[in-house]
């Protein structure tokens, strides 16, 4: 049976890009069933261009998680993400946390990426806190989605070295690269494992 994963979008899709280039390689042990977005953004258009199915369910404005807004608007996503029968769901620059209504649903198979070496530097802000904080080696993590900020169990994590001449664009894309073939591993080992 066909390993499905739906994938969550909000901005650039480079991460995304990493699933669709080692699909389009045969290095991709799963079907990417669609993405997921909630606002229109380049990862929406690379899975268009990639003939992947797409959805958009934008938030109207800011609601703060536990709201019954965000509740709502959050009950809508999971009904959207079930409709296409998910085995896994990759946060991947998805800039929102999910609340109960897609956690109660899906919370055993949602896995994020983050920049850093989780437990440090939690947020959105990742690469910009490791610099300020003169950290000498940050890095990469994946691992499954629960209620927190970046909390969730470690599925993988690497380490990118801090250069003195880093500055925070050229510090996140090395590590981009190393997040990219860490997402692409991890999905390969869970569809082995399905």
């Amino acid at each position: 049976m066909t390993y499905r994963v739906l994938v969550l979008v909000s901005g650039s899709g480079t991460l995304l890009q990493s699933l669709i280039d080692a699909r389009e390689d045969g290095r991709l042990a799963a079907e990417l069933v669609a993405v997921g977005a909630d606002v229109e953004c380049a990862g929406i258009d690379r899975a268009r261009t990639a003939g992947i199915s797409t959805f958009v369910h934008p938030m109207p404005t800011l609601l703060r998680r536990g709201t019954p807004e965000r509740l709502a608007w959050d009950s809508a996503l999971a009904g959207r993400i079930a409709e296409y029968r998910p085995d896994l769901i990759v946060s991947a620059g998805f800039m929102k946390l999910l609340d109960e209504p897609c956690m109660a649903r899906f919370g055993d198979r949602i896995i994020n990426t983050h920049p850093a070496l989780l437990p440090h530097f939690p947020g959105a802000h990742a690469v910009r806190d490791a610099l300020a904080a003169g950290a000498t080696t940050t890095g990469a993590s994946i691992f499954w989605v629960n209620d927190g900020v970046d909390t969730g169990e470690l599925i993988t994590q690497e380490s990118v070295e801090v250069l003195p001449t880093d500055d925070e664009a050229t510090l996140h894309e090395r590590i981009k690269v190393v997040e990219r073939r860490l997402l692409v591993d991890v999905v390969n080992q869970l569809a082995a494992q399905h």
